[in-house]
């Protein structure tokens, strides 16, 4: 039997994985900072630019909704190929053409965000159906490792190219690597085993949605790095701190991130998945609440990276819970409807903390953004509570 151990992934094909997914997510980690940084010198650039990142996540969101349900296994390859292909394409027609009316511009951030939308989901599937069933936890952990290490690196990337080559040099190089990344899919096996026969006939959608409370707990804990990553310059100026802090208290919190997901991974945790989550994400919740109210630069570091390392652990338990609740034929598919999702959350916190920054202070808009953060992990938890019901009673009824 082979030893479970991270040495035991260190193999060609998840070597290779890595450096295929490592050149596909780097693009995407900074893509809104580079396109606000192409456009930034216009009149009204800074706008422009905030408008085309969030042409770009919202390109991301429906790309992984649509393109991930699409995804064959037995077309995996070819499938992902094109998507990043045609992102890679959208990238480069971004960096070529900086200077493109505004209409053409928003054009290709949304083909760049929603092209490549299915690669996370088949990526992950990749990995996981190709890696002995002992290692599948230690695969996810290091996945979220590498992840949360390209998320570290990608802002000082877009910001050392963009001011010290040229303001388009993030984006060509972002076309550059994506289009490595679709070539590099041939090092890859062509899609994985899977038999749809195993949702008894239930249609994809429906499937998927049955795990509903899965999606709607990786929104609440996205929902909280959001909070982390908006409010914390402003934060900082409440509390007389220097804002350029922000960014090494970010770094350090990536950093905690990817430590925390290499120690999930070490050993095996007491309690059903759903319970890890639940008390993961309440964990997570209290310390970006803590940051939000102590008043020094230390403590709020503290518990940032508290968060950044508990965070870890509630990613890895979410992919865990898809696979726990979904049948192999519509993993790929539900991998991409997280992704879809937790975007959404991201996307709604950031709504949140904006209004409630522009009537009232910083640490207020972090406190009301955990709120939501606590409603979310309240409906998923409930729904949870009925899937596993459901589960115990399913082999009675048949």
């Amino acid at each position: 039997m082979a030893a479970h151990t991270y040495r035991a992934l260190l193999t060609r094909h998840v070597l290779s994985w890595a450096g295929v997914a490592a050149a596909a997510r780097l693009p995407v980690a900074m893509a809104p900072l580079a396109l606000v940084f192409l456009v930034r010198e216009r009149p009204g650039g800074y706008v422009l630019g905030a408008e085309l990142a969030a042409v770009y996540v919202v390109g991301e969101v429906i790309g992984a909704a649509l393109l991930g349900a699409r995804l064959r296994p037995d077309r995996a390859r070819r499938h992902l190929a094109g998507g990043l292909g045609a992102g890679a394409a959208a990238f480069a027609g971004l960096g070529l053409l900086p200077g493109a009316p505004d209409l053409l511009l928003g054009a290709f951030a949304l083909v760049a965000g929603a092209a490549p939308g299915a690669s996370p989901g088949g990526l992950r599937t990749l990995l996981t159906e190709h890696v002995d069933p002992g290692l599948v936890t230690k695969a996810l952990s290091a996945e979220a490792t590498l992840s949360y290490g390209v998320w570290a690196v990608a802002p000082a990337a877009a910001g050392a190219l963009a001011f010290g080559v040229a303001p388009a040099a993030p984006l060509l190089l972002a076309a550059g690597l994506m289009a490595l990344s679709a070539a590099g899919l041939w090092a890859l096996p062509p899609g994985w085993r899977s038999d749809p026969a195993d949702r008894a006939g239930v249609p994809m959608l429906r499937t998927l949605a049955a795990a509903w409370p899965v999606y709607v707990s990786g929104a609440a804990a996205m929902s909280l790095l959001a909070l982390a990553e908006l409010v914390l310059p402003a934060l900082l100026e409440q509390r007389h701190l220097a804002v350029g802090w922000s960014g090494p208290l970010l770094a350090g919190y990536a950093l905690a991130s990817a430590a925390g997901s290499l120690l999930y991974g070490l050993r095996s945790w007491p309690g059903r998945l759903g319970t890890q989550s639940l008390v993961l994400l309440l964990a997570v919740a209290a310390c970006v609440a803590a940051a939000g109210v102590v008043p020094l630069l230390g403590a709020i570091a503290a518990a940032l990276a508290l968060a950044g390392l508990l965070q870890a652990g509630l990613q890895v338990t979410r992919a865990l819970g898809l696979r726990a609740v979904l049948p192999q034929s519509a993993l790929a598919a539900g991998y991409s409807m997280m992704y879809s999702v937790v975007g959404a959350g991201y996307a709604a916190s950031a709504s949140l903390s904006g209004v409630v920054l522009g009537v009232a202070t910083p640490s207020t808009a972090i406190l009301a953004g955990v709120l939501l953060t606590l409603v979310l992990t309240a409906a998923a938890a409930i729904g949870e509570l009925r899937l596993v019901r459901a589960a115990e009673y399913a082999p009675a009824e048949r």
